[in-house]
């Protein structure tokens, strides 16, 4: 059966789209300004083979893409969803002794989603953890966000966080939640082995409920001048700091 696509829009959004294999793409929508630059800067690849390509003014991708208030940079590619492999599945395969995942919590902006996938991909995070229902996976704002990144990420989407943390703390998966009220100092702790680093909305920050089922409760500190980050920041700093720790 078919399967629903959906549009994508903006430079590294679409030229990763196009450069992934596994990622079935119906339909390219782009200026001709935009297809010379990108031929120019990736001369030993073929993008556009075996794609269907459509030239359209600026003002066509506009209408395209609607009331978005999405930059399309001159490209939209209509797309179809990656294929997905569940979470019991990756850690029951994985070989890896040193695996770092991020959970979300309430998490839904798709500009923080997109720049917290971002991170995750640059800082060699393995896989990310969202609730199913909220996860906006075919927003533009998303994919524009990740810059790319959605490509080279495993997405997990769960019904249930608690049940998924709780299953992943019987495959040695230690838990690490990351909320304000915590005195513990996230670079103190040796991250090596596996983890889930738990992050909780900005507005509403980590549930009780959840609290309860991490292992560890840390803080990013910082000076008095600001009261917090911005989530997609957090998560940047501390994938970085785990990133260089165990490299």
């Amino acid at each position: 059966m078919k399967k629903t696509t959906f549009l994508i829009v903006g430079k590294h959004a679409v030229l990763e789209a196009l450069k992934n294999p596994a990622r079935k793409i119906e339909r390219v929508f782009l200026t001709e300004d935009a297809q010379k630059r990108l031929n120019r800067e990736n001369q030993a690849l073929n993008l556009f083979k075996s794609v269907a390509v459509f030239y359209k003014s600026k003002r066509e991708l506009d209408n395209l893409c609607g009331r978005d208030e999405t930059s399309h940079q001159g490209l939209v590619a209509e797309v179809e969803q990656l294929e997905e492999i569940t979470l019991k599945e990756f850690v029951l395969e994985s070989k890896k002794k040193n695996i770092n995942l991020i959970a979300l919590e309430e998490v839904t902006d798709p500009r923080n989603i997109g720049s917290i996938i971002r991170s995750a991909v640059a800082f060699n995070i393995d896989g990310l953890i969202v609730k199913d229902r909220s996860f906006p996976s075919k927003s533009k704002l998303l994919y524009k966000s990740a810059s790319g990144g959605i490509e080279h990420l495993k997405i997990f989407k769960v019904s249930n966080l608690n049940t998924s943390l709780k299953f992943l703390k019987t495959k040695d998966f230690w838990i690490s939640a990351f909320d304000v009220g915590s005195n513990k100092d996230f670079t103190k702790n040796n991250w090596r082995g596996k983890n889930v680093l738990l992050f909780g909305s900005e507005g509403f920050g980590i549930k009780t409920k959840t609290l309860e089922n991490s292992d560890f409760s840390f803080k990013v500190n910082m000076n008095n001048n600001i009261e917090s980050l911005n989530i997609s920041n957090t998560v940047s700093v501390v994938c970085h700091h785990i990133f260089q720790s165990i490299k």
